[in-house]
C-alpha cells in the first residue's frame, strides 16, 4: 500500500479549500457509450473470491462512471461453457455438459448478484446468440485469410486449454513420482498431443499487436503489465491452434462446413465480448470502446490472441485492458488440493456483503498479489467501516449533540473565509480545520483520479485519510462541551456538526460504487435525497464560499442504529474452505 503520508494533496499549508463541483466536472468528460467487462468465467467448479475480485472491479467500475453521468453504460459476464476441461469435469461428476453448465452458471449468476454486481448483460457460451456469433467470427477469419488447415503436435495444457512451446515449461513429477513437464507459469502438466487443427497465422501480426501498444501506452493497466506483454512480442509468437478434433472434444461449437473440428475454446470465449453487443449486426453501436476486466493469468489471452483475432477479422482491439493481480490465502495459492479454496458467499454471510466488498476493494492491489486471511478482513471493516466511519456519523447526529435532527446551519463568522491563504485571527476555526476542508474539497479529484489509473484501493485510502481527518476534528473540537445557551457558543456548535456533515455527505457519496448499501444508509441518514447523490454538480461547504446549502435545516433521516455493525472474528474459520 501507499504510505498514508503521499495521499496528502499537494498544496501549501493553508490551500484555500476548493468546490468539489469542478473537481468532479472537470474528472467526468464528454459522454459517450463503453462496455466494461468481467471475464466469462469457467463453469467447471463453484465461485472462488478470486472471481468475485474480477466482478467487484467491474462493477465499481461501472457504478463509478454512472454517478458520473459520463454516457451509456454496459456491463457484461458471464459464463464459460465450453472445452475439454468442462468434459472431463462433467464425467466425473457423472453428468452431462449441458447439465453441469446450467448448475454451475447458475451459482455464479446467484453470487454475483448476491454480491450487488450491477451486470446489465450475462451471457453463456451454450446459448444461440453467442454460437451465432462465433460462427460468422469464424467466417470472418476464414474470409480474410487468416487460417489454414495444419497438422499440430505439441505440448498440451488442459487446464490452461492451451498448447505451450518448450520456453514456457519446466521438468518435475507426478504424483506417482514420474518425470513429466509442467508450466513454468501455472505448474499444471502437460502432455504431448499431435492432432490436424485449423491454424490461425498469429505470427503475422506481431508488427501490427507492437504498433497497437506503442500507439497506445494506456491500452494496458497497470503499466507493468503493458511491459510485459511487449516483452512477449520479442519472444517465441508461433501460429495459434484454433480447433480442435470433434472426436476428442464434442463439446463445443462446430467449425462452420467442418463437422470434424471444435472451435477452440478460448477463440469462442473471447468472441463473448461482442456476442452481448449484437455481433455482427449491432455491435458497430459499442465496439471498440470496450474496457476488459481480466486476471494477470489470463492476460496473454486478451492482450495477444484477442486483438490479433479482431484485427484478422476487421474489427479494432479493445480500448483498455485492466489487469488485476491474484489472491492467496495465508500466503498459498488457492487450490482444490490444499483445500483452501474461499467461499464468497459463506464471506458475505459472516462479513456482510458490504463488509467483504469493501475488503477486497480496499486491499486488493491490481499490480501484486494480495493475502487473504479472515483477521485481516475484521480489522480493516472494523477499523474503517465501523469504528472511524460508522462512530463518526453516530456521534454527529445523536440526540444529545443535535436534540432538533436537522442539518445545522454554518456560520461564516466562526469559520470565516482564507485571507489570502492566511487562516484569520477573528474565527473560531484552526489551522488543521482549514487543512481538512481543503482536503475534503479536494477528494472528489483525487478518487476520479484513482479509478481512471484503476487504482480502487488508492481511493479507498484516500477517502479513509479524509475519514480520519474528520473524526480529528470532531474530537479537537469537543462539540459536546460547549453550552447551547451560550448564542456564540450554539453558532460554533452548529458549525461543527455542518463541516461534519458535509464531509459524511461527501464520503457518502464517493463511496456508492465499493459499499452501496452502508452509503444509501449514510446518505438517508442525512436526508440526501436519490438525485442529490451523483457526481454531476457536486458541492462541498458551499455556504463557506457564500452559496445556498440546500441541506442547510433539512430535518435528518430517521436513524437505523449503527451504521455498520462490527465484526466479530469466527473461532471456527467458517470461511477457510469451499466444497468443490
Amino acid at each position: 500500500m501507499v504510505a498514508a503520508t503521499m495521499l496528502r494533496p499537494p498544496c501549501c499549508r493553508f490551500l484555500p479549500p476548493r468546490r468539489a463541483s469542478s473537481s468532479a466536472a472537470a474528472a467526468a468528460g464528454p459522454a459517450r457509450r463503453l462496455l466494461l467487462s468481467t471475464p466469462i468465467f469457467y463453469a467447471n467448479g463453484p465461485p472462488h473470491i478470486g472471481h468475485l475480485y474480477s466482478a467487484l472491479l467491474a462493477d465499481a467500475l461501472h457504478r463509478y462512471r454512472g454517478l458520473r453521468g459520463a454516457g451509456p453504460g454496459r456491463l457484461s459476464t458471464g459464463t464459460d461453457e465450453h472445452g475439454l476441461k468442462i468434459q472431463q469435469a462433467a464425467a466425473a461428476a457423472g453428468t452431462s455438459p449441458p447439465e453441469l453448465c446450467e448448475r454451475i452458471s447458475a451459482l455464479f449468476r446467484h453470487a454475483l448478484t448476491q454480491a450487488a454486481v450491477s451486470f446489465t448483460d450475462f451471457i453463456r457460451t451454450s446459448e444461440p446468440r453467442h454460437r451465432r456469433a462465433v460462427q460468422h467470427f469464424w467466417g470472418r477469419l476464414r474470409d480474410g485469410g487468416a487460417l489454414y488447415r495444419g497438422s499440430y503436435e505439441g505440448w498440451y495444457c488442459t487446464p490452461e486449454e492451451c498448447f505451450l512451446p518448450g520456453s514456457q515449461l519446466a521438468d518435475s513429477r507426478d504424483a506417482q513420482g514420474r518425470p513429466c513437464k509442467v508450466s513454468l507459469e501455472s505448474g499444471h502438466q502437460v502432455h504431448w498431443t499431435r492432432e490436424d487443427n485449423y491454424m490461425f497465422k498469429l505470427s503475422t501480426f506481431r508488427e501490427p499487436l507492437r504498433r497497437w501498444l506503442q500507439d497506445n501506452p494506456e491500452a494496458i493497466c497497470p503499466q507493468s503489465f503493458h511491459q510485459r506483454v511487449l516483452h512477449w512480442l520479442e519472444e517465441e509468437l508461433p501460429d495459434l491452434s484454433v480447433s480442435r478434433e470433434r472426436s476428442r472434444l464434442p463439446w463445443g461449437i462446430p467449425v462452420p462446413g467442418d463437422s470434424t473440428q471444435t472451435i477452440y475454446v478460448w477463440v469462442d470465449a473471447l468472441v463473448n465480448y461482442l456476442s452481448v453487443l449484437g455481433y455482427p449486426e449491432t455491435h458497430g453501436e459499442w465496439w471498440p470502446a470496450a474496457h476488459h476486466v481480466v486476471g494477470k493469468d489470463i492476460l496473454k489471452f486478451h492482450a495477444l490472441y484477442w486483438p490479433a483475432l479482431l484485427l484478422a477479422a476487421g474489427l479494432a482491439p479493445p480500448e483498455k485492458i485492466l489487469v488485476h493481480s491474484h489472491w492467496t490465502v495465508h500466503g498459498q495459492k488457492m487450490s482444490k488440493s490444499l483445500g483452501n479454496v474461499i467461499d464468497p458467499m459463506a464471506c458475505m454471510q459472516q462479513f456482510t456483503l458490504d463488509g467483504f466488498r469493501y475488503f477486497l476493494l480496499r486491499q486488493g492491489v491490481p499490480e501484486r498479489d494480495c493475502d487473504y486471511y479472515e483477521e485481516k478482513v475484521v480489522k480493516v471493516v472494523n477499523s474503517e467501516l465501523a469504528d472511524a466511519l460508522g462512530g463518526l456519523l453516530n456521534r454527529s447526529t445523536a440526540l444529545s449533540i443535535n436534540p432538533t435532527s436537522t442539518y445545522p446551519c454554518f456560520s461564516e463568522s466562526c469559520f470565516p473565509k482564507l485571507d489570502d491563504g492566511v487562516p484569520r485571527t477573528d474565527g473560531r476555526a484552526s489551522a488543521e480545520d482549514y487543512e481538512l476542508v481543503a482536503s475534503v474539497a479536494s477528494l472528489p479529484l483525487q478518487v476520479a483520479t484513482a479509478f481512471e489509473a484503476f487504482q480502487i484501493y488508492k481511493a479507498l485510502e484516500c477517502i479513509t485519510l479524509c475519514v480520519r481527518q474528520t473524526n480529528g476534528f470532531f474530537q479537537r473540537h469537543q462539540p459536546w462541551k460547549l453550552n447551547r445557551d451560550d448564542p456564540s457558543e450554539q453558532l460554533w456548535l452548529d458549525t461543527i456538526l455542518h463541516v461534519t456533515l458535509e464531509c459524511l455527505r461527501i464520503f457518502g457519496t464517493l463511496l456508492q460504487p465499493v459499499v452501496p448499501h452502508t452509503a444509501d444508509r449514510l446518505l438517508s441518514r442525512l436526508a440526501v435525497r436519490p438525485e442529490e447523490r451523483t457526481l454531476v454538480g457536486l458541492t462541498f461547504l458551499p455556504r463557506y464560499h457564500g452559496q445556498p446549502c440546500p441541506f442547510e435545516g433539512r430535518l435528518l433521516g430517521p436513524s437505523t442504529g449503527l451504521l455498520f455493525q462490527k465484526l466479530e472474528k469466527s473461532l471456527q474459520h467458517q470461511t477457510g474452505t469451499q466444497k468443490l
